[in-house]
């Protein structure tokens, strides 16, 4: 396993796959399995079981970095690992929630162009530079922010002005958090570390 120091952060990072935060992450995306099925088995309710695994997955978020953290094993693959899990999660879960009319399908195509967009500008960074380029803070709010717009449309069905606020809550901050990691490709380019 290499390490390396970062003389940004003086974080070590390593380049090892199975380590228990990496579990974790991935764990993430096979949680929708279970909920969906569960889901539309149940005619569209929402029982324990599914309330259980969603709040897992949200847990998890923040689960992954702190146990990487924790335990030294902050890894370049985990660091791709933990925000392409959030979007396959989140996409999987929202393609549901389209299917069954609940989400606009406008909405879902613009998450996904923004995260193809984010997932070409991070391959670019890291094959010209080298650099893996890590969620950004607004990145995180971002899926948070969504995550709560699912949640309000998943689990409270009768909140119509909460969906409201919280669907362009959400296209404000995915706006917000793209621009964001626009200016941290910049500053890749221009010269500055980021793991």
């Amino acid at each position: 396993m290499s390490v390396q120091n970062n003389i940004d952060s003086r974080i070590e990072v390593s380049g090892s796959l199975f380590t228990i935060s990496n579990f974790i992450s991935f764990s993430r995306i096979f949680i929708v399995i279970p909920v969906v099925y569960r889901h539309y088995t149940n005619g569209y309710s929402v029982d324990a079981i599914v309330g259980i695994l969603i709040g897992y997955g949200i847990i998890s978020d923040y689960l992954d970095g702190f146990v990487a953290r924790k335990t030294n094993t902050i890894s370049e693959v985990g660091k791709m690992i933990d925000p392409i899990s959030d979007k396959i999660a989140a996409g999987l879960l929202f393609i549901y929630t389209v299917v069954i009319g609940w989400v606009p399908l406008w909405f879902l195509w613009l998450f996904i162009a923004r995260d193809i967009l984010i997932l070409i500008g991070s391959s670019f960074i890291k094959l010209r530079y080298g650099k893996v380029a890590m969620s950004t803070i607004s990145g995180k709010i971002s899926v948070n922010v969504i995550s709560l717009y699912w949640i309000s449309i998943f689990f409270f069905r009768s909140a119509s002005l909460a969906h409201t606020i919280l669907l362009w809550a959400s296209v404000a901050i995915m706006l917000f958090s793209f621009i964001m990691y626009l200016l941290r490709y910049k500053n890749i380019m221009n010269g500055a570390r980021f793991n």
